[in-house]
């Protein structure tokens, strides 16, 4: 394939791309995942309790690979990756307001679009629930629910999000696009 998903995230000012958190970074793109369903997520993590804090503990004896990313770079890191490996994203959890990167100036901008442009991008993109912040005012929230569903989102849940509703999320997502087994390679 001749495309990078790097195109997307604007350089950071602070120089380079951080490992996601959660994931020694030689573990990602390594091949050694086959077989198992690789999960995306992708959240700041400053909601306490954060769902991609939660899901790891529990998904993993399951079989399930959690691949978490703090920022929108992190995000396009492991995806970039899991294609030089030929590795699959099955299901991507994205909040959208992951920030782009660790910028430590003001007000952090709102990754998670871009995460989801780039998911949409890839040759195999994966079934993507977009987790939103809680609108207060109708108008806004109605129109993030048309910009996520016409990113081809699954589902969208908002925060803050019960951990029941995206443990059923998830299940749906297994049932409807994988036949509710797990994928493989």
């Amino acid at each position: 394939m001749g495309f990078t998903l790097r195109y997307l995230i604007p350089d950071s000012p602070h120089g380079g791309v951080g490992h996601a958190h959660g994931i020694p970074a030689g573990n990602v793109g390594q091949g050694s995942h086959g077989g198992r369903l690789n999960l995306l997520l992708a959240d700041s993590g400053w909601r306490t309790p954060s769902f991609a804090d939660q899901l790891p503990p529990l998904l993993a004896p399951m079989g399930v690979h959690c691949l978490l990313a703090r920022t929108a770079r992190e995000a396009t890191v492991i995806a970039e990756r899991a294609l030089a490996a030929r590795e699959r994203i099955h299901i991507a959890v994205i909040a959208v307001e992951t920030p782009v990167d660790e910028s430590k100036s003001g007000r952090a901008q709102a990754g998670g679009p871009l995460v989801l442009e780039l998911l949409r991008r890839m040759a195999a993109p994966p079934a993507t629930v977009v987790v939103r912040p809680r609108n207060p005012v109708m108008r806004d929230a109605s129109r993030s629910l048309n910009d996520a569903l016409r990113q081809g989102a699954f589902a969208v849940l908002d925060q803050p999000c019960p951990l029941e509703s995206m443990l059923e999320v998830l299940r749906r997502v297994l049932a409807r696009q994988h036949g509710g087994h797990w994928p493989v390679a």
